[in-house]
Parts: C-alpha cells; structure tokens; sequence
C-alpha cells in the first residue's frame, strides 16, 4: 500500500512537471514569453517563461508575428492594473523591429544574447527616430543662436517664421537678434524648415491645419523677447 502511494505522489510530480514545462522553439529561440525584467544601463534582461505574469510586466513574441506586452502604464502610483499592449513585430537578423498599437509606437532591439532561458537586448535608435534626432539638432543650432544675445532694445530685434507642418505652414515664429549674423540665421532656419517638410513626406507625419497667430511686435523682458499679438 506504501508502495502505491509513493508511485501516485510520483506519477503526480511527474505531471506537475509537464505541465510547467517551458516549450522552447527551436527554430526560432525568440518565440515565447519573457519576464522579470531586469535593467543594466542600455541593456534588458529577460527570463523565458511558460507565460505572462496576470499582475507584472512581460513580453510575447508569438509565432504569427504578434507581439504582446504586458504593462501597467507609465504611471507608477500603486495600485497597479496591467493589461497587453498589442502590436506586430519581425526580425531581421539580430535586429527585432517592434510596433505598438499604442505608445511608445515603434521601437526596435538589437539583440546581444539569446538562448533557451534567456533574452539580452539592447535599445537601438530606429531609422525615423534618427531623423527625428537630425532635425531636433537643426532646430537646436537655431534656437542657440536665438538666445545667443541678450533682449536690451526690442529695435534691434526681428522675427520669422520657422519650421513646417504637414498640413502647410509653418509651425510658429522665432525671435532673433539684428546683431548676429542674421543671413546665416535665416538661411539655417530655411534648411529646418526644409527638413522638416522632408521628415514630414517620408514618415506620413499629421498635423493640424490651424494656423499660428502672427505676432506684431517683440518686447524685451528680463533679456528674452516676447511676442506682442
């Protein structure tokens, strides 16, 4: 009679064990779900698992190039509600390009280490969010310039249009000084305005079609001009 229940608590482990065992695709070590996230500067570590945590972060990458992320939002304050955030996702390479129904939209991974427990990836810059960064560095030499000197006398200060929206015009008014190098200025603002319009054709980007009030003079205040409308 021992005997039997020692093979019945046997036979019931054994069964336990089955049914939490990790199906690991072999042809693709990628597919399956990831949890206890852990973050080491740029990089993620992920732990395979049989399935997503109902109350805890995690990542699925499903053989119909659906990917799943469990989230709780960017907002911290307790109590937690997690739900899936769905998009698709594909590979290439060591590469994994990702797309999110919601934010943070398109991202993608490169991926440092993979095997049949864990998952190692890094952050890695899309081909839009490079160009987002190029054209924010072309916004940021004209606004340098722009606060370069201080507002004393708002005579010796002129604005113009900068930058352009999807919809058609531009996105707002800049000040700047008379006494920089204002053809330099104008022909930095022109090449932004420029690359904008490009960023805008290449990615689909939509606006609003408002257009922003003109103002109709500057006033200096503790060294900053201000628009008057």
């Amino acid at each position: 009679m021992k005997t039997g229940y020692t093979l019945l608590i046997a036979l019931l482990l054994l069964a336990c064990q089955s049914n939490t065992e990790i199906d690991v695709n072999p042809e693709n070590l990628l597919i399956g779900n990831w949890i206890d996230s852990s973050y080491d500067n740029e990089t993620i570590t992920f732990q395979r698992a049989v399935s997503l945590n109902e109350n805890a972060p995690g990542i699925s990458f499903k053989e119909n190039s659906v990917f799943i992320q469990r989230t709780s939002g960017w907002c911290g304050t307790p109590p937690l509600t997690f739900y899936d955030n769905q998009g698709t996702w594909k590979s290439q390479e060591s590469l994994i390009l990702i797309s999110l129904e919601n934010f943070p939209g398109n991202f993608q991974w490169r991926i440092i280490s993979l095997d049949n427990n864990q998952l190692i990836v890094k952050r890695e810059l899309s081909e839009q969010e490079i160009d987002h960064q190029n054209l924010m560095n072309l916004f940021d030499e004209i606004s340098t310039l722009s606060h370069s000197i201080s507002c004393t006398d708002s005579n010796n200060w002129s604005f113009t249009p900068y930058g352009t929206k999807a919809c058609g015009g531009p996105q707002g008014f800049i000040a700047y000084s008379n006494e920089i190098d204002t053809v330099q200025f104008l022909q930095k603002v022109e090449a932004y305005n420029l690359a904008e319009k490009q960023y805008n054709i290449k990615w689909s980007i939509s606006s609003t079609c408002d257009v922003p009030q003109q103002p109709t003079s500057i006033e200096c205040q503790n060294g900053y001009p201000v628009f008057k409308y």
